[in-house]
């Protein structure tokens, strides 16, 4: 296998993972998520009660593209910060900003 695992965003099985920062942001994760899946990216929520950094190294192990993650600044901005698999934090993008940027790295396709 050419990807160790980390398969391209477009072929990958979840494509991002909407993680709050605690259990009071869990219906906007949930908000972002059903956004994400509206424009068929394929997007899980973690509402596990654990805490932030296990979800991320969680979301890292399974070698997800993306991790979305809301807390009270993201709410109040209607914006979530977003990490990029390989790349780290890649800043604070709007929902519709963050599906545009997922939808060009699907359509760069690679094999």
């Amino acid at each position: 296998e050419n990807f160790a695992g980390a398969l391209p965003t477009w072929l990958s099985p979840v494509q991002a993972v909407v993680i709050p920062v605690s259990d009071k942001f869990s219906d906007y994760a949930a908000e972002v998520r059903d956004q994400l899946i509206a424009r068929r990216i394929r997007t899980e929520a973690d509402l596990r009660n654990e805490k932030l950094g296990y979800k991320i190294r969680e979301a890292q192990l399974e070698k997800i593209p993306y991790m979305l993650i809301v807390g009270e600044n993201e709410r109040s901005a209607g914006t979530v910060s977003v990490r990029k698999r390989g790349e780290g934090d890649i800043g604070v993008r709007t929902v519709a900003e963050t599906v545009e940027m997922i939808d060009r790295d699907i359509d760069g396709k690679y094999y």
